[in-house]
């Protein structure tokens, strides 16, 4: 007994800690700026694999990170949703939303090619395909409710994200170093023209993981109007957990997944909801707790035997679908930095938006990313889920 309760002891605050880490991440990122250059998703997805590697967590923690990690996503997707004005960001976002159309179209064509090759005769292969639209149209959030929604055990999941986060930082080096010359060089992109004032406040506040931010979600108008957000935010999993429990039990998850996705969409249209401050940086603070967690998940000994199916999958998921849409954007004439922006926003998700668009030097395409990002946040639960259905029927 004694022994029972020391180790539910180390396990509440080994939660404790993981909800803390992105707050200590924050502080840091404030005093060193190299760590404020990286971003808090890079940092947490580190130093969760970190942690997750080196033996320190407790015995019987593994349940917890699960909990940890199905609930903190269900928590946080209707609070990025809450602040999304549909009908204002269709009107600015212009070449942003073809482009993120283009960028759904690439990753469905490369899907498809990867489902009738590599993923040809495998089992749970359809899986893949779902979780492969999931993350790179929606990002990681959108791969852990399909992994709850589709059923996709833990192996094949924890492999999958493995190599997802390794080639992602591949990628996104490339994205802020040789991309904007590689595109207008190889696929003849033009440049960016500047034809908007993206300095919204709005916009801004989406995109600031600053020590200042977070700092103002703590003054008590806000702290009461973030608590509301947080409240209607656990309504909404409560009440999609409620209806989705009236649905066959195959379909039951992933009912439950899209009731929450489109009860945070309906809810930004309500004017006082989606005017409550703040709302996106404390779903992306929650959100960090989730990479945090899923990293910590992540076994580097997983790379001693490689899967190359999955391996392969998730390469040609990402670089793949990445030339596609670049040609497509050559079609369409769209400028090479909204093309690099939606594709970060769709294969990585908003974090790593400000990330690029830093480096890029170019605050026009913020309101691009973000919404587009969003988006994705919101698309990626629907096709990945359809898309899986329909190459399960294949089988």
């Amino acid at each position: 007994m004694q022994i029972r309760r020391k180790c539910m002891v180390l396990n509440v605050v080994a939660a404790v800690a993981f909800v803390l880490f992105p707050a200590l991440v924050i502080l840091l990122s404030s005093r060193f700026e190299i760590l404020q250059k990286m971003g808090p998703v890079l940092i947490c997805y580190l130093g969760g694999m970190i942690v997750g590697n080196i033996g320190v967590l407790p015995a019987g923690f593994a349940a917890v990170q699960s909990t940890m990690q199905d609930v903190s996503v269900a928590l946080a997707l209707p609070l990025l949703l809450f602040s999304l004005d549909v009908k204002r960001w269709l009107r600015i976002s212009g070449s942003g939303l073809l482009c993120m159309l283009l960028a759904v179209i690439a990753i469905v064509l490369t899907t498809f090619i990867l489902q009738f090759t590599i993923a040809s005769g495998l089992p749970d292969g359809w899986k893949l395909g779902g979780m492969s639209v999931a993350v790179y149209a929606g990002g990681t959030p959108n791969i852990a409710a399909i992994k709850t929604a589709l059923g996709v055990d833990n192996d094949t999941y924890i492999l999958f994200n493995t190599y997802d986060m390794m080639f992602s930082l591949i990628y996104i080096f490339f994205m802020v170093s040789v991309a904007r010359p590689f595109f207008q060089k190889v696929f003849k992109l033009r440049p960016y023209e500047s034809v908007v004032n993206s300095d919204d406040a709005q916009a801004s506040e989406m995109g600031d993981d600053s020590l200042e931010t977070y700092s103002k979600m703590f003054e008590p108008k806000i702290v009461k109007g973030l608590l509301l957000a947080f409240l209607l935010s656990a309504v909404i999993l409560a009440l999609s957990f409620l209806i989705g429990g009236f649905f066959p039990a195959v379909f039951g998850t992933a009912a439950t997944i899209l009731l929450i996705t489109s009860f945070g969409i309906a809810s930004s249209f309500i004017k006082p909801v989606r005017r409550l401050r703040y709302t996106f940086p404390f779903g992306m603070y929650i959100i960090y707790v989730f990479c945090f967690t899923v990293a910590s998940m992540t076994r580097f000994d997983v790379l001693i035997h490689i899967n190359w199916t999955i391996l392969l999958y998730v390469v040609i998921s990402i670089f793949g679908s990445m030339l596609i849409h670049a040609l497509l954007c050559r079609m369409f004439h769209i400028d090479s930095d909204t093309m690099i922006i939606t594709s970060v926003s769709a294969v990585c998700s908003p974090p790593f938006v400000p990330v690029v668009v830093s480096r890029l030097k170019n605050r026009d395409i913020l309101i691009s990313g973000l919404v587009t990002g969003i988006i994705g946040y919101t698309i990626g639960n629907y096709l990945g889920i359809g898309l899986a259905m329909i190459f399960r029927s294949f089988g």
